[in-house]
């Protein structure tokens, strides 16, 4: 990485701001040299299924995840396809008109969510669905607001939530309604988080438990 004029910073050299030859830059440069988006997708998706039963016998009800344990679930999900899996991000990321935390504050606003959410809810060992959203919701927000790695962000907030919700008892949690109308919902509750309102993202986690709880009677 070399500094530019104007003191920004060139990152073009990074294998995370790469992107495979021949995919029109629509597929970032991976281990499998995957061109097709489309593939791609299919590739992730069910290699996190497989990383979702590894994680499953990693972590108990009674663990307490850390700024690690971010990086572990990133590795052992995309560990064969990037690189860089598992590494927090040395570039800086922006979608729509919304930009993420600096890529040089990644490490320290990760130490923070250590001491602070995960630390005070996790274990999640609550009983109240109001309590348990409450958690994931704090949780979830804070570290997509950090946006830690390169690719996958979302889907690894995911799978601590479902692993979250694994601690409290409840079966392993169904995002599928988060589409349409209530993706937009979504983003717009992360958003709500840089000024620590969580109540969006609460409202959105009861009315993910309460699906998954249906779904399962």
């Amino acid at each position: 990485m070399t500094l530019k004029k104007g003191k920004r910073y060139d990152v073009s050299d990074l294998v995370e701001a790469q992107y495979e030859p021949g995919s029109r830059g629509r597929v970032l440069k991976n281990l499998l040299s995957i061109k097709s988006k489309r593939e791609m997708d299919r590739v992730e998706a069910r290699e996190q299924l497989r990383a979702l039963e590894e994680l499953i016998n990693i972590y108990d009800e009674h663990h307490r995840f850390t700024a690690n344990d971010m990086c572990k679930i990133h590795k052992i999900w995309l560990g064969t396809i990037y690189a860089w899996a598992g590494q927090y991000r040395q570039v800086n990321i922006t979608k729509g008109n919304f930009t993420f935390a600096a890529a040089g504050q990644v490490p320290h606003l990760m130490g923070e969510l250590e001491k602070g959410p995960l630390h005070k809810f996790t274990p999640c060992r609550f009983t109240l669905t109001e309590e348990v959203a409450r958690a994931i919701a704090i949780i979830h927000t804070e570290l997509l607001l950090i946006h830690p790695f390169r690719e996958g962000n979302g889907r690894v907030a995911r799978l601590l939530a479902i692993l979250m919700g694994l601690q409290a008892g409840l079966p392993s949690l169904d995002f599928s309604n988060i589409k349409g109308i209530r993706r937009q919902e979504y983003f717009t509750a992360v958003k709500a988080g840089l000024d620590q309102d969580y109540k969006p993202m609460e409202k959105i986690f009861i009315s993910v438990i309460d699906r998954t709880l249906r779904n399962h009677e």
